[in-house]
C-alpha cells in the first residue's frame, strides 16, 4: 500500500440547507469509519478554525486513492490536494 498525505478544504456553496449539510455529515462519518476499518484512512487532524483537515491516507496506488477519495459523500464540496509520500531513510517509524 502507498501513503498519501491529503488536504481537504470544505466549501459548501450558498445554496445548500442546513439539513442537506447535516445529512451529507453523517454520511460522511460512516464511511469514514468504514475506510479507517479497511485501512485506508489511518490518520486525521483538524486544521483549527477551519473547515479543513489533513489525513494520512493509504491506498494500492494514486488510482486507488482518486476512486476513494471521489467516492466520498461530501466530494462534490472538497477542495482536495494530494501528495503521494515516499519512505524516508531516516524515519524512524516506516510503515509494515
Amino acid at each position: 500500500m502507498q501513503e498519501f498525505l491529503v488536504n481537504i478544504r470544505f466549501v459548501w456553496p450558498e445554496s445548500i440547507s442546513d439539513a442537506t449539510r447535516k445529512e451529507l455529515r453523517e454520511k460522511e462519518i460512516k464511511m469514514a469509519g468504514e475506510l479507517a476499518r479497511k485501512g485506508h484512512l489511518v490518520r486525521m487532524w483538524r486544521v483549527i478554525g477551519r473547515r479543513e483537515n489533513w489525513g494520512l491516507w493509504r491506498a494500492k496506488d494514486a488510482t486507488e486513492m482518486h476512486a476513494i477519495l471521489s467516492g466520498l459523500p461530501i466530494w462534490p464540496y472538497m477542495d482536495v490536494t494530494v501528495h503521494a509520500m515516499a519512505v524516508h531513510p531516516v524515519d524512524p517509524s516506516p510503515p509494515q
